[in-house]
This record gives C-alpha cells, structure tokens and sequence, in this order.
C-alpha cells in the first residue's frame, strides 16, 4: 500500500535509522516462513527498541488504518508472522533481561528475547526455565507466548499459559497494558493476559513478559526404549506416570520410519538398539533432590516393564553426550522428513487416553487413500500431542502427492474430532488453519472470538486474515 511522505517521516523519526528499513534486499530474509511455504511482502520492516516506539507505531497505524503484521524470530509453521501487505513490526530489537527475581523464582523479559538466552539466565541463577523445543536457539519469547508453546516438557511444567504470570502489551491503539505482576494469586477481574497468549498478534503486541522459573533440577535420567505398538507406549508411559509423579518431564514418541529418516539424514546419529522396532521413546526423569537414587528407580522400572512385555528393549543413556543424541533423534525429525520428500503436516492433539485408538485409526484411513504414503505420527505422549506427517511415497512425483492435501486434511481433522481433539495443539493458526477454524470452532466460541477482535481491534489493523476466517 501506498505510504504518505509524512507517514514515513513520522514512523523514521519513531524508531530512527536503524529501526526504520525500506530497502527491500534488506526485508527480503524477514518475508519467508520457516518452512518456506509462505512469501511475504511488505513495504516497511519496523524494528522497534522500546515499548514507547511500539506504542507510538501502532498509534499512528491504528489512525492511518495501516496494517500492522508482528514478528519475532519467524521460526512458526503456519504463516502466522508473514507479511501481506503493510508494516512488517519485527521485535527482535526488544531483547532486554529487565529483572530476574529468584526469591519469586520470576525473570522478566521483553518479548524479543531469544528461548536460549532466558533459559541460560535461569541457569546461572540455580534455576529453570522449562520451555524447551527444536528452535530455542533461534525463537523468541514475543513468539512462543503469541503461539503458546509447548515443547518437549508441557507432562511436567506446562506451555506457556501456565508459565506465564504477567504481560506487558501494546494495543492495537497505542495504549500499554501493564500487567507485569509476579503474582501467583491475583483474583482483581479478567485474567486479560490469557487473551494475548497464543492469540498471535491478532489482539495486540507483546513487548515483555513475566515468567514463572523452578527449582533446577539435580539429576536428570534420559532413556531411549521400544514397543511394539502405540498402546504398548501408552501402558509404559502410564506406568511411569504413576511411579514418579511430578518427576516425569517428558515421553516423546517416534516410529521406525522417523528413526530411520533422521540416522539417514544426521551421519553422526544412529538406532540405538541392534534390532529394528516398530515404536520408540524418549523418556525423561528429574529431581531437585540429590537423595532419590533416580536412575536405581528407573532401571527398576523399566526392568518391570520388560518382563511384563510392555516394552521390547530399552538404554539408559551413561553420558550427557548420549542423553543429548537421544534428545537429538527426536528433535531432528522435522529436519530429516524434508530430505525425503514432499510432506503433508499436521500439529493435532487428542486427550491421551485416545492416542492410541487415534493413531492406528487415521494410520489406516491414509493408507487406504495412499497404500505407500509414508506415516510420521511422533511427538508428546505425555500430553496428547502428535505431529501427524505424511511423506510422499518414494516414487511418486512431489506435485501430484501434494494435490492430495486437502484430502488428507479432512482424513486427519475428522479423525481429531472424532476422537475429541483440536486441530491445533502448539504451531498456531496463522494463514493455513483459518478455514479449519469455519468448520470445528463455529458457533457461539467463533462468534465470541470475533467480538473480542472487534473489540479490541475495530480497525482490524493486527496481523489481519490471521487466527479467524474471513467473512
């Protein structure tokens, strides 16, 4: 869209030179998603240092009915934080630790601060910061809280509505709302921070946030182990459950052709076990006490569930190098499926005393479709998470197996509403889910979700088409 000569000058003179970019060879990097699906345009990059100059951004658009499109560090999955238009508002210049408190075991952060770097902080405090996923080293908290991630550790500590406390957000108008309050009880009214997390700059623009951290652990116990069929890791993980409570950070589970896409693709990585498996796991245990005997308590357990057949095999990593490269087989999955191919992707979750049922139902109905797809359900046991890939069969042509998308939609979306399930669990809506949200969210929870962005949004200047469909 055309810009005005005073609008240009006014937003430069905001932000100054360095926040201030039109070079479009500059922009280019910051309009491609990570999996370069979506390209973006725009006619301004914005990078603003303070929560004043956001504020005074938005003002200004909120009057001029520019579009305003947020951004972090633009590793999401569904085209949420790409540009069609407008002002591309890219917050990595907002990277400040602004207070750690570890009495209240809070550390507030401004939103472009990247995953790693508040986690390192908690650590040099004796602390934890528990979200951890595939891009920490690249994310920003601005964007996790827009998506609510979730990670590998949601069983143990939550995604990032439960490891929130307080906000710092600029509204579609220029007003800040100051919510930034380490408080664990706070009954004064709407608990108006939850309408921000995961609502992806829709509503408005996170400038910081309050963050809960925990005890860091003392001993951390990592096993890799395998079953023959997705119950089978169900009745494991159950059982792990029950035995070690609050211990249990994570049960992440993969199927053979997972393990052998990444050992293929990542030379230094490699099976584990001598014998193939249908089914594997990475579980995780850890205790801020040093008196548990942790790993005697896990060897004992999963000595029970060998001999009851629950499991076929499993190893207890002896170094932190091999604990990393159990981690490293799971975490590397996405990466390795691009090598094989075109894939269809899906970011679903179901209550988790339904995954079994469901993974081995929507297995079946996309093999009757396509005998030779080739399956990739993987991800969070322990929370009903699963990342349900389909990559093309080894001779198909890419273009005609991508022609089958929105089949394979609609198999793997019934499924999930059959089985009372969400059609997104933790990568958002962005631009590829809006006509998901028509047909699963309809009724008076869309029609509510429109009148909060009428409300707080009436010129709809916030990452527009994004979340809710269009009328």
């Amino acid at each position: 869209m055309p810009f005005s000569a005073a609008t240009l000058q006014s937003l430069q003179s905001i932000v100054g030179d360095q926040g201030f970019i039109t070079d479009q060879s500059e922009i280019a990097p910051y309009l491609i998603e990570s999996r370069r699906r979506f390209h973006g345009h725009c006619d301004i990059l914005i990078k603003p240092a303070t929560t004043k100059e956001v504020s005074e951004v938005l003002s200004l658009c909120n009057d001029e009915d520019i579009p305003v499109v947020p951004q972090g560090g633009n590793t999401g999955h569904c085209g949420g934080a790409v540009p069609n238009g407008g002002i591309l508002l890219n917050l990595s210049r907002l990277n400040n630790i602004r207070n750690i408190d570890p009495l209240n075991a809070t550390i507030t952060v401004e939103a472009g601060c990247i995953l790693q770097h508040i986690q390192e902080i908690a650590e040099k405090n004796n602390l934890l910061f528990p979200l951890s996923l595939a891009a920490e080293g690249s994310c920003q908290i601005g964007g996790n809280l827009s998506t609510n991630a979730g990670g590998v550790h949601v069983l143990r500590y939550g995604n990032m509505r439960e490891l929130t406390l307080g906000l710092e957000v600029v509204m579609a108008d220029g007003q800040i709302f100051k919510g930034l309050r380490g408080l664990r009880k706070d009954n004064t009214g709407y608990d108006l921070k939850q309408l921000f997390i995961g609502a992806e700059g829709t509503l408005g623009v996170i400038t910081a946030a309050t963050l809960r951290l925990f005890p860091k652990p003392k001993e951390t116990v990592t096993c890799f182990v395998a079953g023959e069929t997705v119950a089978h890791m169900m009745d494991g993980f159950a059982h792990l459950r029950d035995h070690f409570s609050g211990e249990l950070n994570a049960f992440e589970i993969m199927p053979r052709f997972g393990l052998e896409m990444v050992c293929r693709h990542h030379k230094y990585l490699r099976d584990p076990f001598d014998e193939p498996y249908s089914w594997y796991g990475v579980v995780e245990v850890s205790a801020t006490r040093t008196d548990t005997n942790l790993r005697a308590q896990l060897e004992e357990q999963l000595q029970i569930l060998l001999e009851r057949d629950i499991l076929q095999n499993v190893l207890i990593a002896e170094t932190l190098i091999q604990a990393e490269n159990f981690w490293h087989l799971r975490e590397n999955m996405s990466d390795a499926q691009k090598h094989e191919g075109a894939s269809i992707k899906h970011d679903v979750s179901v209550p988790v005393s339904k995954i079994a049922d469901f993974i081995s139902e929507t297995c079946h109905m996309l093999h009757n479709v396509m005998p030779d797809a080739r399956l990739c359900p993987f991800g969070h046991l322990g929370d009903g998470n699963i990342h349900f890939n389909i990559s093309q069969p080894v001779d198909m042509d890419k273009t005609a197996f991508i022609g089958h998308t929105r089949d394979f939609n609609e198999i793997v979306y019934d499924m999930v509403d059959k089985y009372d399930g969400s059609f997104s669990a933790e990568h958002g809506i962005g631009l590829i889910k809006t006509e998901e949200m028509s047909h699963f969210k309809g009724g008076a929870e869309l029609d509510a979700m429109k009148k909060i962005k009428a409300c707080l949004d009436p010129n709809a200047i916030l990452n527009p088409k994004k979340v809710l469909p269009t009328d």
